[in-house]
C-alpha cells in the first residue's frame, strides 16, 4: 500500500508518466483509494471546481460562468442537499485553468454548511478578477486539481473533480492518462461541456464536445455531466450539476469512460499541430 508521502510523489510526477507512458512505458501501479492521508474534517464530499479560462472563452461567457458557480453554492436547494447529506458538510475549491502553466486557486478549500458559509466563499468567486491565458490543458487541471485534493486537509466520503471547458485538451499530455490515474484512486470526474452556438466554427473547435467529455474526460463512481449549448443555460446548468455532486450517494451506479474508439482523445493535439505549430 501506498503512504501519502508516495501518493504525493506520485500526482507530482504525472507529468514524467505521461511522457513514459506516451514513449511506450506502462504506468506504475496506481495507488487504491484508501491509500490518502489520513485524518482531517469529515465532509460528504471534497469537491474541486476545475473552470476553464482559455481564450476561446470570452468575458461575457467567463463572467456567465463563474455567476452560475456563485448562485448554486447560495442556492437554498443547493445548501438544503448540503444539510441533508450524511455528515452535513462538503469541502469546496475553485480553480482557474488554460494551459499547464495557468493554474490559479481563486478561492482554497472552505467547509460549507450553512448559508454563512457559502456566501464566504462565494464572496471570493465574487471579488477575484478573470485571468485568461492561451491554451487547454484538461490534462494539466485534472493533475493539479488531484494535488489539491492531497494538500485538503479533509475526509471526505467522496472526492469528486469538475471540470468544465469548452474545447479538446491541446496540452500536457494525454487526457485520458490524467482521467485514468485519477479514476484508479478513487476520484470521480464529471464535466460540464460548454458547446455554445457562436455562428462560426474555429480551428480548435469539434464537432461533438460533449462526446469528447464522455469518451475521454469524465469517470468513476456515478460519474455525469451537463451541456451547456446556449448562454441562458448557465446558470441552471451549473446549479442542477452542484446539485447532484452534492446529494450523489456514494453507492451510485458505477459509470466510466465512454465508448471506446468513438472520440478521438488526442484531437485536440492533432488541431494544434496542423494549426500553429506549423505556422
Amino acid at each position: 500500500m501506498f503512504g501519502s508521502s508516495r501518493l504525493q510523489r506520485w500526482v507530482r510526477s504525472g507529468v514524467l508518466a505521461i511522457g513514459l507512458a506516451v514513449a511506450g512505458t506502462g504506468l506504475a501501479q496506481s495507488p487504491a483509494p484508501d491509500d490518502w492521508p489520513e485524518g482531517g474534517t469529515e465532509v460528504d464530499v471534497a469537491l474541486v471546481l476545475a473552470v476553464d479560462v482559455s481564450y476561446s472563452m470570452d468575458l461575457e461567457e467567463l463572467a456567465l460562468q463563474r455567476d452560475g458557480y456563485i448562485a448554486a453554492l447560495n442556492s437554498p436547494v443547493v445548501l438544503d442537499a448540503i444539510r441533508r447529506g450524511m455528515i452535513g458538510r462538503i469541502g469546496v475549491t475553485y480553480i482557474e485553468w488554460a494551459g499547464v502553466g495557468t493554474r490559479n486557486v481563486v478561492a482554497d478549500w472552505t467547509i460549507i454548511e450553512d448559508a454563512a458559509s457559502a456566501r464566504a466563499f462565494t464572496d471570493r468567486l465574487q471579488n477575484a478578477p478573470v485571468q485568461r491565458a492561451r491554451r487547454t490543458s484538461i490534462a494539466g487541471a485534472i493533475n493539479f486539481s488531484m494535488e489539491r485534493l492531497l494538500a485538503a486537509k479533509l475526509r471526505p466520503i467522496r472526492r469528486v473533480i469538475d471540470i468544465s471547458g469548452d474545447g479538446p485538451n491541446n496540452e500536457g499530455g494525454p487526457v485520458t492518462i490524467a482521467r485514468d490515474r485519477a479514476l484508479r484512486a478513487g476520484v470521480i470526474i464529471n464535466g460540464l461541456p460548454i458547446q455554445l452556438k457562436r455562428g462560426y466554427f474555429s480551428a480548435f473547435d469539434i464537432n461533438a464536445l460533449d462526446e469528447y467529455y464522455a469518451d475521454c474526460v469524465i469517470g468513476g463512481p456515478g460519474s455525469f455531466m451537463n451541456v451547456i449549448t446556449e448562454r441562458d443555460q448557465f446558470r441552471e446548468a451549473i446549479r442542477l450539476k452542484i446539485l447532484r455532486e452534492v446529494a450523489q450517494s456514494s453507492q451510485s451506479d458505477a459509470g466510466g469512460p465512454g465508448q471506446p474508439g468513438r472520440s478521438n482523445c488526442m484531437i485536440g493535439e492533432q488541431q494544434w499541430r496542423q494549426n500553429w505549430d506549423r505556422n
